[in-house]
C-alpha cells in the first residue's frame, strides 16, 4: 500500500467512525451525575483540588491529592509515604454551612481521594467547598469550588 492509499483509508475510516449515531438516553432515564473539579493547588508540596458530583439535588464533596510533578534529579524514588491532615467543609452560599470534616491521610505515590461531604443542596443554589491539606512543616493553602446545583 502507498502512502496516498493509507491516508485515504484512514480518512474513510475516520468518516465512517464519526457519522455513526450517537446511543440517546432511554425515556425516562437519568442524565446522570455531573463531576466539577476545581483549579489544582499546591498544598504540602503536593497537587491537590476539590471535587462535586452533583447528582439532582444531591451533592457528594471530596478533596484529591498527586503529585505535584515529576520528582526532581537526585530524588530518591519512591519517596517516602507522608502523613497528612486534611479538611474539606462546604456551604450553601447565602443559605448557610453544610458541613465539614477533617482526618487524617497517608499519601504514598498513586493519587487520594478523600471523601468527606455528601448531603442535599436547594435546586438553583450554589454550594462552595474548600480543601485543605496540611503536611509536616507545611501549612495549608485551601483550594476552593463554586458548583451549580441545578436540578
Amino acid at each position: 500500500m502507498n502512502r496516498i492509499t493509507r491516508i485515504a483509508a484512514g480518512a474513510a475510516g475516520a468518516v465512517a467512525l464519526l457519522s455513526a449515531p450517537v446511543p440517546a438516553l432511554a425515556a425516562g432515564q437519568e442524565s446522570g451525575t455531573v463531576t466539577t473539579c476545581g483549579w489544582s493547588g499546591l498544598q504540602a508540596g503536593l497537587s491537590t483540588r476539590v471535587c462535586a458530583d452533583v447528582t439532582g439535588d444531591g451533592v457528594v464533596l471530596y478533596g484529591q491529592i498527586g503529585l505535584a510533578g515529576p520528582p526532581s534529579p537526585g530524588t530518591p524514588w519512591p519517596p517516602a509515604p507522608q502523613e497528612l491532615i486534611t479538611r474539606l467543609s462546604a456551604d450553601v452560599v447565602g443559605v448557610g454551612p453544610l458541613g465539614a470534616v477533617s482526618g487524617r491521610t497517608v499519601f504514598k505515590v498513586s493519587t487520594v481521594r478523600v471523601d468527606g461531604i455528601s448531603t442535599t443542596a436547594p435546586c438553583g443554589s450554589v454550594v462552595h467547598a474548600s480543601f485543605a491539606v496540611e503536611g509536616s512543616f507545611r501549612g495549608p493553602v485551601p483550594v476552593t469550588l463554586d458548583v451549580p446545583v441545578s436540578c
